[in-house]
């Protein structure tokens, strides 16, 4: 059984991930090794097409690794089936994207309520209330996402990822599709509910401001970790393009 303090804690051994077949084959992650603990706010950067989304993926079981391990909470959800990783996901894990991905049809409640309702609550449009009044759109329930502004989309999506208290909140790119003042603003909403919750947090982030709120930033270069305060790990250039040469 895991010892509670960890029960949030992140730890990937030795990840390897190639996607594509043939000729059109990537490495995309290569020999990843991150130990993140409870309760800690993580920013990970790094060029485009450098893995860093994908890692992102991997810590939230949504792609699957080659070799390598992956622990989330204590559990190796890579061993997990598909359906046994989405409902430990639904327990354990928020995931907030940088397009929002709401159901068009359904009002910001249904959008929030209907994935607790598919995990079997049965108060589900209650706490889906009480989540989207908790990120300041009370106002807002019975509003359909073509009538809301991107920041309170992305508000809604913060209020889905939170309302079955996961220990874990992972995004990408969360104020990606927003004008600085309102991706801002979203910033905050993230940080404080971190605290207010004690989440574990992990962002991926173009955003060097968004980046250095976090307690720890991680870069990401050709698949590889190049910089981890952590870990003390820091690649040189040459070390770098050796790497890049290399795949």
């Amino acid at each position: 059984m895991t010892m509670q303090p960890h029960q949030s804690g992140i730890t990937l051994e030795n990840i390897d991930l190639t996607l594509g077949s043939n000729a059109a084959r990537v490495h995309v992650l290569n020999d990843i090794s991150l130990k993140i603990q409870s309760g800690e706010s993580v920013g990970i950067v790094g060029p485009s097409g450098s893995g860093k989304s994908t890692l992102l993926m991997v810590l939230a079981g949504l792609e699957k690794v080659d070799s390598g391990q992956v622990l989330i909470s204590g559990e190796r959800i890579d061993r997990m089936s598909e359906d046994q990783a989405a409902a430990f996901r639904g327990r354990n894990i928020g995931i907030v994207f940088q397009s929002f991905h709401l159901i068009p049809n359904m009002t910001a409640l249904e959008n929030v309520a209907v994935p607790l309702e598919l995990a079997g609550r049965d108060d589900a449009f209650v706490v889906a209330e009480q989540a989207l009044k908790s990120v300041g759109l009370g106002h807002r329930l019975s509003h359909y996402p073509a009538a809301l502004s991107g920041g309170e989309q992305q508000r809604v999506a913060i209020a889905r990822a939170l309302a079955p208290r996961p220990a874990i909140l992972i995004a990408d790119e969360p104020t990606g599709n927003l004008d600085s003042e309102t991706g801002n603003q979203i910033a905050d909403l993230l940080f404080s509910k971190q605290e207010e919750y004690g989440l574990t947090m992990v962002l991926v982030t173009h955003d060097p401001s968004l980046a250095a709120r976090c307690g720890r930033e991680i870069q990401v270069r050709s698949g590889r970790i190049h910089s981890d305060p952590v870990s003390g790990k820091s690649h040189t250039h040459e070390e770098t393009v050796q790497a890049e040469a290399a795949q």
